[in-house]
């Protein structure tokens, strides 16, 4: 290419094919050569860093949007993860109620619907209304106080101005249900669920309290197959992965403590 320029130059436009050199150029000389390579090369190197630099931009943009597609499909698989069994749980329940002529049938069925609803139709978007997940809890545990009876004791506490307040749907959920399967499940004694949601200015302090039966007062069932012990435990590793998923570490905090007669969950979470 250099060669190629200097005869262009030499034919068409001078015989001086380095106007800008230290002297009149005529020659094919190793000066030359060096000057208008080294010229080239920046040249060269400075359309490279463009390409580059673009490049980069493009791929990071790609990955950045598959990341976020991911994430969504992961959220999705998380929320589908919600334990189903409180719907078996709750319909059994029901069918009690109705063969027994019970006057609380309707109101369970509509309590359950109105939850189906919430869960199917309204945990779609990224964000929810405060409200709407403090009814969707209201709802689920009136469905518990009818499933327990006498032998369930809950105390919800609710404080602060939950308006305008807006949380990832179906994240405190999975605490509620773990407090049932690990307390009133498995006791034959009377057992307490205390839950606490309490707002200032834009900060969740959510408490969720229950007792633990005594090894006298666990129920005894059938033994477990291997995959439904697996299946144990998933609630609280899912909520894990969607607080990490949706809030920056800065925006939440979490602590878990099992005592000898409770378990305890606090979640300090930053509203939007």
């Amino acid at each position: 290419m250099v060669f190629l320029k200097f005869e262009l130059t030499y034919l068409l436009i001078s015989n001086n094919v380095w106007p800008e050199g230290p002297g009149e150029t005529s020659s094919f000389s190793f000066n030359y050569i060096m000057v208008m390579m080294l010229g080239e090369l920046y040249v060269i190197s400075f359309v490279t860093a463009i390409k580059i630099t673009i490049d980069w931009m493009s791929e990071n943009k790609r990955a950045a949007k598959l990341k976020k597609a991911q994430l969504e499909t992961e959220l999705r698989f998380l929320r589908s993860q919600i334990s189903p069994h409180f719907f078996f749980n709750t319909l059994n329940n029901i069918y009690s109620l109705s063969l027994n002529k019970s006057h609380k049938t309707p109101e369970t069925i509509l309590k359950l619907s109105e939850l189906m609803r919430y869960l199917i139709y309204e945990t779609k978007p990224n964000l929810q209304a405060l409200d709407k997940e403090i009814n969707c809890i209201q709802n689920y545990l009136d469905l518990e106080k009818i499933r327990y009876g006498e032998k369930l004791s809950i105390n919800l506490k609710i404080e602060g101005n939950t308006a305008n307040k807006e949380i990832t749907p179906m994240l405190l959920i999975p605490f509620i249900e773990n407090a049932f399967k690990h307390g009133a499940n498995k006791s034959i004694k009377k057992v307490f669920i205390k839950i606490e949601l309490i707002i200032k200015e834009d900060i969740l302090y959510f408490r969720a309290i229950n007792s633990l039966p005594k090894p006298e007062e666990i129920k005894t069932y059938p033994q477990q197959s291997q995959e439904a012990k697996k299946q144990g435990g998933i609630g609280i590793a899912n909520v894990k992965k969607r607080l990490s998923l949706c809030y920056d570490k800065k925006d939440y905090e979490l602590k878990i403590d099992k005592r000898e007669c409770e378990f305890l969950v606090d979640l300090k979470l930053k509203l939007e």
